[in-house]
């Protein structure tokens, strides 16, 4: 008789695991979408300056600032500001073609969304660290940077806590000049680009994939130290809260690069290859 209860405990065990197994499946299939979902593309425009400032022999301040609009339904394309980038780091030279750099960002989230009753702003925190490789091809130079980014962002509800992430960008970009064989001074150029950027941490699950923007550039070196470009990017990537929905945008970028060096004239290394 103890046998036969001890049966009829374990069959009614596994029965109840296996129903909660079932119920867990279809809960998950409820979360997530039958097929991918594209969501309508945003619009964008962004005004980025870079300066690379010369401190040293072999070390640079890499200086960032960065307005980004996005369109509103009143404005459907320039809209509103949308965030504020701050990006510091200080950077080394280790070879003329090779760079390294380390530093922090403060950018300031503004709320896109009109009917939304949450706050307005809330600041976003990064720590920062880039390896960058430049190679001439022929009379172009062809750029390879890997971007590790460490972030810690906050939703615009109230009172809502900081989650933590990591970013893993790799970008691909080639500089090639229009109306001259090499990059130099009054040069135009073209500069096709791709960046594939991942993201990782306990409340990625199912959306590693954040962003891949595809750009098309075309700049000009007015002096050594002075270049502009204007390019068009379309991006796609993963909503972070369901890995199924795709998220898109168009975005027009403006670029000012600066790189003053004020040190005294034996002390400067050659031109280099580091602009971003």
């Amino acid at each position: 008789m103890k046998v036969k209860y001890s049966i009829f405990v374990s069959l009614i065990f596994i029965l109840f695991c296996g129903s909660n197994g079932v119920f867990a499946q279809e809960e998950e299939k409820e979360v997530l979408p039958l097929e991918s979902k594209y969501k309508d593309p945003t619009t964008k425009v962004w005004f980025n300056t870079y300066g690379n400032i010369r401190i040293g022999k072999r070390f640079f301040w890499d200086a960032q600032t960065h307005f980004r609009f996005q369109e509103t339904e009143a404005t459907p394309y320039i809209g509103q500001v949308a965030q504020i980038y701050n990006r510091h780091a200080i950077g080394y030279i280790y070879s003329k073609k090779t760079n390294f750099s380390l530093g922090g960002v403060v950018r300031i989230n503004f709320n896109t969304d009109e009917n939304s009753t949450d706050r307005n702003v809330v600041p976003e925190w990064r720590i920062w660290h880039q390896y960058q490789f430049a190679m001439p091809l022929y009379s172009a130079m062809i750029y390879h940077r890997i971007r590790i980014e460490h972030r810690w962002t906050q939703s615009f509800a109230e009172n809502s806590n900081y989650i933590f992430r990591n970013r893993w960008r790799y970008m691909f970009r080639a500089k090639i000049p229009l109306n001259s064989h090499k990059l130099k001074a009054k040069t135009l150029y073209v500069s096709p680009e791709a960046e594939l950027i991942m993201q990782s941490g306990k409340q990625v699950v199912a959306s590693p994939m954040e962003d891949l923007r595809l750009t098309t550039t075309l700049g000009y070196i007015a002096t050594p130290r002075l270049t502009f470009a204007a390019g068009m990017m379309y991006s796609m990537g993963q909503d972070l809260s369901n890995g199924g929905i795709y998220k898109q945008g168009w975005t027009m970028r403006f670029h000012m690069y600066f790189s003053p060096d004020f040190r005294k004239v034996k002390n400067k290394l050659p031109e280099i290859h580091f602009n971003d």
